[in-house]
């Protein structure tokens, strides 16, 4: 931008030069410069062929990638190592069994199907996973996803049977024995998605799913999280609702509230905020959190050993059930069941994987680390594809888990499999000791890790301040989610997102740039009030790229700011244009250009008119014309506009034949000089500004491209 604006004011100097040289066109300038035809990459058969060689180094390398805890397990240090993974596997263990068992029901699976989820995806994960800090396992937003499709395709009208005394009853082991069905066909499909899409490199993918989109859809699926515990909280059976507005419908059945089983909930909704409360409070000085959710649910000191079991059958409260022992074999998925569910599968894949990979990534840059998105892709699809064969719903990283196994000192993926052993000695061994535990106390447990979820609330001013438009992304997809379910909720936000994305660059701020006085910065005059434009110069800027959707756009704001008009013009001021170009002469050499920028001497001009510019063989002769002709040139008072390029990474061909058709408008003028064919390459930006270079010569304003900083 300096070099464009030092061009101008040399305009104020008494000796004018005119330099020849050959003007050259791409071809041309291909051929001079010698431009290469080869390329760096080798051909696609040799890559084909160099993908196909085998080696030791190249398969130990591969086996490597793919299977990373060959890499780090040989060399895990117990000393520096195994203190830290013991206490905190032992502390997400412990965590795993309360919140295993209540994300079951958020799934509308049974308790015993969330212990299963924490304990074999934790294991394969612990293989193939790249980061050494996050918890794998159950999550509310994948568990409510998981639930609204095992209800949709099992509901409890489609179980009913004759009851012994007359009435209906719902076949409660026949449902969900079919829900569980659902929940693992959905998993492996949702893992085979996960898969595919890290095999062909694909972990870019979850970028299209921006920050705000993703916080907003957490915080609208914490709603539905909240309203579908309502019913274990309070102790009403309602039936299922689905589409739109579905939140609504269960607050009409709160009347009915079953006061012993509200009771429960209260107490242990209070005893878990306090204590979570003094463990935050209190987390520098306590060498472990404490444990009080496994407090609240276990049978020595919790909700079960106050409520004796015949009072928990006098008012009816509803409980966990049976929790069978030991591990159950692998079944293969229900294949039939692919096609209903194959597009909560993918959502499924792509939030689980936005979820896991955000959370790996910022522990990651916390720690050092590098974390590989397409190995942690494959990594979370294997997990939910193992885990569906063994009864499991699909997974992911849990922030609350994920934190704790880092602040108690966890390093490696160790403290994973230790949690695992908890879970899996409480499934073989005391399982039945929570079969009398109330489901409202599992839900209370629920309601309390939803803080941080709904702490995201807080993101709206903040995105007041900062970016209005990713905040109206953050709104659409919280309302979206909350009122159209989290399917039809997570189809609208992407949907929403992409477009403001193209309306960001369909419809970019346009800008005239000035010069802050004493200083080389360059600044929006509308914006700046000290930034001032140097008169008869207009620098002007875009806020994005140039391509087809704003091409037509940019020309009329650069015509409309620029106070100049592009239309065709008498055949008597075109005779006087500005920029002139000669034809060669016999010999091959060009005149140069008169440019009324210049702010010529009249006194050397006259003296010079017959006999043109002395000088060596290079100075040819101009052309001069006289002050009224100049001031015809210049009627809008801009004889020169500078280009900020500096946003242009590319240029498309819809974009240059527009300005084709707005420089057709030339061709009305009779001048010669705009007649000239050029040959244009799309690759080149500067194709594109050609174009602008003709059209706006035909005014008598010269067009300078810089790139500005401003």
């Amino acid at each position: 931008l300096q070099r464009g604006v030092l061009n101008l004011l040399k305009q104020d100097m008494d000796v004018e030069y005119f330099v020849q040289r050959e003007v050259l066109d791409e071809s041309r300038l291909d051929e001079v410069a010698q431009k290469g035809t080869w390329s760096t990459k080798p051909a696609l058969g040799e890559r084909v062929k160099d993908s196909l060689r085998c080696s030791v180094p190249r398969l130990k390398h591969t086996v490597l990638n793919w299977v990373p805890v060959l890499g780090w397990l040989p060399r895990y240090s117990i000393r520096e190592n195994a203190i830290g993974d013991l206490i905190s596997g032992c502390s997400v263990g412990i965590m795993h069994l309360p919140q295993g068992m209540a994300y079951a029901l958020l799934a509308s699976l049974r308790p015993v199907f969330g212990l299963y989820t924490s304990l074999y995806p934790v294991l394969v994960y612990f293989i193939f996973g790249t980061s050494r800090h996050i918890s794998v396992g159950t999550f509310a937003v994948i568990s409510i996803m998981i639930g609204s499709v095992t209800e949709r395709l099992a509901p409890d009208s489609n179980f009913m049977v004759n009851g012994t005394n007359g009435t209906d009853s719902v076949d409660f082991d026949a449902r969900d024995a079919f829900r569980v069905q659902i929940a693992c066909s959905l998993t492996v499909l949702a893992g085979i998605f996960q898969i595919l899409l890290g095999v062909v490199r694909f972990g870019f993918v979850v970028t299209y799913l921006s920050e705000p989109l993703v916080r907003g859809y957490t915080t609208g699926s914490a709603c539905h999280v909240c309203v579908s515990q309502l019913k274990y909280l309070f102790g009403v059976s309602p039936a299922r609702f689905a589409g739109p507005l579905s939140l609504i419908y269960v607050s009409i059945l709160l009347p009915l509230t079953k006061v012993p089983e509200l009771v429960v909930s209260l107490v242990a909704l209070a005893v878990l905020i306090v204590v979570k409360e003094i463990n935050a409070c209190y987390r520098q000085k306590l060498p472990l959190p404490i444990p009080i959710e496994l407090i609240v649910v276990s049978p020595l000191f919790g909700v079960s050993s106050v409520l004796p079991f015949s009072l928990i059958l006098t008012y009816g409260i509803d409980v966990v059930g049976e929790i069978p022992s030991g591990l159950k074999a692998p079944r293969a998925p229900d294949a039939t069941l692919f096609s209903q569910v194959i597009g909560d599968a993918f959502a499924v894949a792509i939030v689980g994987y936005a979820i896991n990979i955000s959370l790996g990534k910022t522990f990651a840059l916390k720690h050092g680390y590098k974390v590989d998105s397409n190995q942690e892709l494959v990594a979370l699809g294997l997990s939910n594809t193992v885990g569906g064969f063994f009864q499991c719903y699909s997974v992911t990283s849990s922030l609350s888990r994920s934190l704790v196994q880092e602040s108690t000192g966890g390093k490696t993926q160790v403290a994973g499999v230790i949690s695992s052993i908890i879970v899996l000695i409480t499934v073989l061994k005391i399982g039945a000791l929570f079969e009398d535990l109330p489901k409202a106390v599992l839900s209370t447990i629920v309601f309390v890790n939803l803080k941080g979820m709904f702490k995201q609330l807080m993101d709206v001013p903040m995105l007041w301040k900062t970016n209005k438009v990713d905040l109206l992304v953050w709104l659409v997809t919280f309302t979206s989610t909350v009122l159209l379910n989290l399917d039809l909720g997570l189809a609208v936000s992407i949907g929403f997102s992409m477009l403001a994305f193209i309306f960001r660059t369909q419809l970019p701020r346009y800008s005239i740039l000035g010069r802050v006085p004493d200083t080389d910065l360059y600044l929006d005059t509308d914006t700046y009030k000290e930034a001032k434009e140097i008169p008869g110069v207009k620098i002007f800027r875009s806020s994005t790229t140039i391509y087809y959707t704003n091409a037509e756009m940019y020309l009329e704001a650069l015509q409309e700011k620029g106070n100049v008009s592009a239309g065709p013009r008498e055949q008597s001021q075109m005779n006087v244009a500005a920029l002139r170009l000669s034809e060669t002469s016999a010999n091959g050499n060009r005149k140069g250009q008169v440019n009324w920028a210049y702010q010529h001497d009249t006194t050397t001009l006259d003296s010079d008119s017959d006999t043109g510019c002395q000088g060596d063989d290079s100075i040819n002769q101009v052309s001069c014309c006289s002050d009224e002709e100049r001031g015809m040139a210049c009627e809008s008072g801009t004889h020169s506009i500078i280009l900020d390029i500096s946003t242009t990474s590319f240029v498309d061909t819809v974009t240059v034949n527009t300005l084709k058709n707005v420089c057709a408008m030339t061709e009305h003028t009779g001048s010669s000089q705009f007649k000239k064919k050029i040959d244009i390459k799309i690759s080149d930006v500067l194709s594109f500004f050609f174009q602008i270079f003709r059209d706006f010569g035909a005014i008598e304003v010269d067009i300078y491209l810089a790139g500005c900083q401003g």
